[in-house]
Protein backbone atom coordinates (compact mmCIF):
# COMPACT_ATOMS: atom_id res chain seq x y z
CA UNK A 1 0.00 0.00 0.00
CA UNK A 2 1.39 3.72 -1.07
CA UNK A 3 1.89 6.00 1.77
CA UNK A 4 3.43 8.54 -0.65
CA UNK A 5 4.12 8.84 -4.76
CA UNK A 6 6.32 10.91 -6.70
CA UNK A 7 9.86 11.69 -8.33
CA UNK A 8 12.94 12.00 -6.32
CA UNK A 9 16.53 12.16 -7.60
CA UNK A 10 19.07 9.77 -6.53
CA UNK A 11 22.54 10.86 -6.69
CA UNK A 12 24.91 8.28 -8.98
CA UNK A 13 27.56 5.54 -7.00
CA UNK A 14 29.67 6.66 -10.31
CA UNK A 15 32.45 8.98 -10.71
CA UNK A 16 30.12 11.77 -12.37
CA UNK A 17 27.88 11.54 -9.23
CA UNK A 18 24.54 12.22 -11.75
CA UNK A 19 21.46 13.45 -10.25
CA UNK A 20 18.64 10.98 -11.54
CA UNK A 21 15.34 11.25 -11.62
CA UNK A 22 14.21 8.15 -9.95
CA UNK A 23 10.03 7.31 -9.26
CA UNK A 24 9.35 6.44 -5.83
CA UNK A 25 6.56 4.77 -3.81
CA UNK A 26 6.69 4.65 0.12
CA UNK A 27 4.86 2.09 1.31
CA UNK A 28 5.16 0.99 5.63
CA UNK A 29 7.84 -1.59 4.52
CA UNK A 30 9.89 0.71 2.66
CA UNK A 31 10.61 2.55 -0.44
CA UNK A 32 10.46 1.40 -3.67
CA UNK A 33 12.93 3.41 -6.41
CA UNK A 34 11.70 3.01 -10.04
CA UNK A 35 13.22 4.26 -13.35
CA UNK A 36 11.05 6.88 -14.57
CA UNK A 37 11.05 5.04 -18.40
CA UNK A 38 9.90 2.00 -16.46
CA UNK A 39 6.06 2.33 -14.67
CA UNK A 40 5.22 -0.48 -13.06
CA UNK A 41 1.57 -2.21 -14.26
CA UNK A 42 0.73 -4.12 -10.84
CA UNK A 43 -1.67 -6.07 -13.18
CA UNK A 44 0.86 -7.36 -15.85
CA UNK A 45 3.56 -9.48 -15.27
CA UNK A 46 7.04 -7.38 -15.14
CA UNK A 47 9.77 -8.09 -17.69
CA UNK A 48 12.75 -9.29 -16.05
CA UNK A 49 14.90 -6.20 -16.96
CA UNK A 50 12.01 -4.15 -15.57
CA UNK A 51 11.91 -6.10 -12.31
CA UNK A 52 15.91 -6.00 -11.94
CA UNK A 53 15.83 -2.13 -12.46
CA UNK A 54 13.48 -1.74 -9.27
CA UNK A 55 15.10 -0.99 -6.29
CA UNK A 56 13.48 -1.64 -3.02
CA UNK A 57 15.28 -0.15 -0.02
CA UNK A 58 13.71 -1.62 2.98
CA UNK A 59 13.02 -0.15 6.66
CA UNK A 60 14.85 -3.28 8.15
CA UNK A 61 17.75 -2.29 6.72
CA UNK A 62 17.69 1.32 6.84
CA UNK A 63 19.48 2.73 9.80
CA UNK A 64 18.92 6.63 9.69
CA UNK A 65 17.67 9.82 7.48
CA UNK A 66 20.10 12.56 7.47
CA UNK A 67 18.73 15.62 6.60
CA UNK A 68 21.57 17.12 4.93
CA UNK A 69 21.07 20.90 3.98
CA UNK A 70 18.28 23.10 2.34
CA UNK A 71 20.08 25.16 -0.84
CA UNK A 72 18.09 26.77 -3.21
CA UNK A 73 14.39 24.91 -4.26
CA UNK A 74 15.85 21.56 -2.96
CA UNK A 75 16.04 19.70 0.38
CA UNK A 76 19.14 17.05 0.16
CA UNK A 77 19.36 14.41 2.26
CA UNK A 78 20.98 10.81 2.91
CA UNK A 79 19.52 7.20 3.95
CA UNK A 80 22.31 5.45 5.58
CA UNK A 81 21.55 1.60 5.41
CA UNK A 82 22.58 -0.77 8.03
CA UNK A 83 25.70 -2.04 6.16
CA UNK A 84 27.04 1.52 6.29
CA UNK A 85 25.86 2.14 2.42
CA UNK A 86 25.15 5.76 2.51
CA UNK A 87 22.25 7.29 -0.36
CA UNK A 88 22.10 10.88 -0.97
CA UNK A 89 18.90 12.39 -2.59
CA UNK A 90 16.98 15.88 -3.19
CA UNK A 91 13.30 16.97 -3.68
CA UNK A 92 12.01 19.80 -4.19
CA UNK A 93 11.66 21.30 -0.33
CA UNK A 94 8.02 21.73 -0.37
CA UNK A 95 7.17 17.83 -1.26
CA UNK A 96 8.88 16.66 2.63
CA UNK A 97 9.91 13.35 1.41
CA UNK A 98 12.50 12.88 4.28
CA UNK A 99 10.34 13.86 6.47
CA UNK A 100 7.76 11.27 5.01
CA UNK A 101 10.11 8.89 4.74
CA UNK A 102 11.69 9.22 8.56
CA UNK A 103 8.18 8.70 9.61
CA UNK A 104 7.44 5.49 8.12
CA UNK A 105 10.82 4.15 9.24
CA UNK A 106 10.30 5.28 12.46
CA UNK A 107 6.35 3.70 12.39
CA UNK A 108 7.64 0.57 11.18
CA UNK A 109 10.72 0.05 13.76
CA UNK A 110 8.35 0.45 16.23
CA UNK A 111 5.98 -2.28 14.98
CA UNK A 112 8.88 -4.78 15.02
CA UNK A 113 10.34 -3.53 18.17
CA UNK A 114 6.30 -4.24 19.57
CA UNK A 115 6.13 -7.89 17.76
CA UNK A 116 9.53 -8.45 19.22
CA UNK A 117 8.02 -8.17 22.56
CA UNK A 118 5.39 -10.17 22.18
CA UNK A 119 7.13 -12.94 20.68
Amino acid sequence: KAVKEGMLEKRSDGLLQLWKKKRCILTEEGLLLIPPKHPPQPQQPQPAETAAKIKELHFSNMKTVDCVERKGKYVYFTVVMAEGKEIDFRCAQEQGWNAAITLQMVQYKNRQAILAVRS
